[in-house]
């Protein structure tokens, strides 16, 4: 069947080792192979809830060993936006994790937590796909994130022109 993506049940049947095997790393398996580290998980649920040891700023996540998505840097509470800028790497790709604190139109303080894919046009060729093709794996980990922002260089990370206009239109 060209062009059909296999069910989770096609899959688990075709290999009885992933019959117990959450959704979203058979997900991933199908497209580039790349899965999610149980500690992104696990580190996810309790920064959202603002729990110790992660009530953080935010995460950083690289694809280690082109197998697994894992926590490359953690931000802790006092660090900005713009520490979040300065972690991600120049030339090469990353995905982050951002709990960004602004006012609405109103005057009124909220914050809200973004998910970040950063696929600079100055990297390689083959961390561009990886990441690319590996993204939906870890966005399907992180329940709950409703903004996601795609990013490919400097100016499309800049906090007033970029960011705070997406922001807005969800508050």
């Amino acid at each position: 069947a060209g062009g059909l993506v296999p069910t989770a049940a096609v899959v688990a049947r075709s290999n009885p080792e992933n019959h117990c095997r959450p959704l979203h790393t058979l997900i991933s398996t199908m497209s580039t192979g790349v899965e999610v580290s149980d500690e992104v998980t696990t580190s996810f649920n309790k920064f959202k809830l603002g729990q110790k040891p992660y009530n953080l700023r935010y995460f950083i996540y690289q694809i280690k060993n082109k197998k697994e998505v894992v926590i490359e840097k953690q931000g802790e509470r006092s660090k900005t936006y713009d520490d979040f800028v300065e972690d991600l790497p120049e030339n090469d790709c990353r995905y982050g994790l951002i709990d960004i604190e602004f006012e609405t139109d109103d005057g009124r303080p909220t914050s809200k937590i973004v998910f970040i894919s950063w696929n600079p046009d100055t990297a390689s060729v083959r961390p561009k796909m990886l990441y690319s093709g590996s993204k939906e794996a870890l966005k399907s980990v992180l329940v709950g994130v409703g903004i996601h922002i795609n990013a490919t260089d400097h100016s499309e990370l800049d906090f007033e022109e970029a960011i705070l206009p997406v922001l807005k239109k969800f508050t």
